[in-house]
């Protein structure tokens, strides 16, 4: 891999889920620190945290729904 090139969409998407859950790897740290867009990273952390929350609330109305709440 040329260490080069910016990160792509779907090694952004693995650092941002692997950041949020707190095993980012300090190589793909090294590689979106030097090589990334921190726009990139916000956007894409806001979108993650926004779908992980809509994701938890939807599985809660599911569970008090199967439970006649």
């Amino acid at each position: 891999m040329d260490d080069q090139k910016p990160p792509t969409f779907w090694q952004m998407l693995h650092s941002v889920m692997a950041a949020a859950f707190g095993v980012q790897s300090g190589k793909n740290r090294a590689r979106d620190f030097t090589h990334g867009k921190p726009s990139h990273f916000v956007i894409l952390g806001v979108l993650f945290t926004a779908v992980f929350a809509l994701t938890l609330f939807g599985i809660v109305q599911l569970v008090l729904h199967l439970a006649g709440v």
